[in-house]
């Protein structure tokens, strides 16, 4: 279940996800935030900016985090993100100890917290997360949706 604090904070990461869009990036946005409520870090895919296949939303949170802090266990945290995390974001969510995961939409195809995998909450790891998906998930749909849309518009009118 999910409370007002999650829909502001993921409101934060819809706006990060909207940057991205705005960059030519696949719109994801995330942001992570301390148990007393503060921001640590928000940012967005930068992955075709900064020629980094790991430069994702939820990475780039973690990292910027992890150095304002001073440690990489970004304990008593929860990241907020606007798609299911993938299997390279998932597993490093688990390394950080974050403590909470919240996500918009479910990712059908590179899921790795619900969908495909269940990375998250594996008996096999050594840290669980708690989980709650579904947070403005239609809002994130239409951004995701509206970008691919226009770049498989932009191709075809390429191709004519």
């Amino acid at each position: 279940m999910h409370t007002e604090d999650d829909q502001y904070w993921m409101q934060i990461a819809l706006q990060e996800a909207i940057k991205a869009e705005e960059e030519g990036e696949v719109p994801i946005g995330a942001c992570l935030i301390s148990r007393d409520g503060d921001l640590l870090s928000a940012a967005h895919n930068r992955v075709i900016g900064d020629s980094d296949p790991t430069a994702h939303a939820e990475i780039l949170v973690l990292r910027e985090a992890a150095k304002k802090i001073g440690n990489y266990r970004l304990l008593n945290t929860t990241l907020y993100t606007t798609i299911e995390p993938c299997v390279m974001c998932a597993g490093a969510l688990v390394h950080a100890r974050i403590e909470r995961l919240v996500f918009a939409a479910h990712d059908e195809r590179f899921g790795a917290v619900e969908t495909i995998f269940q990375l998250c909450n594996s008996p096999l790891l050594n840290h669980r997360l708690e989980i709650t998906s579904g947070v403005l998930a239609e809002e994130s749909r239409q951004i995701i949706k509206k970008f691919f849309l226009r770049l498989r518009l932009e191709k075809r009118n390429h191709t004519d």
